[in-house]
């Protein structure tokens, strides 16, 4: 049950909803790409998501608590944090899109592979080097790719939440 909406940070929570629901739309479609389109995520592109779904989660647990001011900005910080981590990791997939054909990496095994065999450090190393299906661009809108919309979408979700969840309440000046 949602909490009442009379609390101290209860003019946040319409903002916090959106940034949930965008999340939610953007898995959505990244759903419809990959089942409706055919288009298999890469590594990277799965570690995308889960940024994506972490993003989107913490707007929703910012939404249904309706923090106060200390733990509005707790939100705002991990929803930056979570979102320049994904964007980090959508940027070095657009970087290995850009590459030259003949710099491209190998194709390496596929994640689930990765993630059995090798310890989670070694396997985590492999996924960030990249390789070739990585830098595939398989769709674009617009003339951006995947990644690069992934990255423009977490940079506005994680300064809009930064800024939603830090700043001061409407109609409250800075010497009150």
């Amino acid at each position: 049950m949602v909490a009442a909406t009379s609390g101290a940070g209860a003019w946040r929570r319409p903002g916090n909803a959106v940034g949930a629901v965008i999340c939610a739309g953007l898995m959505a479609f990244a759903l419809y790409a990959q089942y409706g389109l055919g288009l298999e995520p890469c590594p990277l592109c799965v570690f995308q998501r889960v940024a994506m779904i972490l993003v989107g989660v913490l707007f929703a647990l910012a939404w249904l608590q309706g923090p106060g001011p200390a733990g509005a900005k707790v939100y705002g910080a991990l929803l930056l944090l979570v979102s320049a981590a994904g964007a980090a990791i959508a940027g070095r997939q657009i970087w290995l899109q850009s590459l030259p054909p003949e710099e491209v990496p190998a194709c390496g095994p596929g994640l689930d592979y990765i993630m059995d065999v090798f310890p989670l450090r070694d396997a985590l190393a492999m996924v960030f080097s990249g390789s070739g299906e990585c830098a595939e661009v398989s769709w674009s809108f617009l003339g951006v790719s995947m990644p690069g919309w992934v990255l423009a979408w977490l940079a506005v979700l994680g300064i809009s939440g930064l800024w939603l969840n830090w700043r001061r309440p409407p109609g409250r000046s800075a010497g009150r």
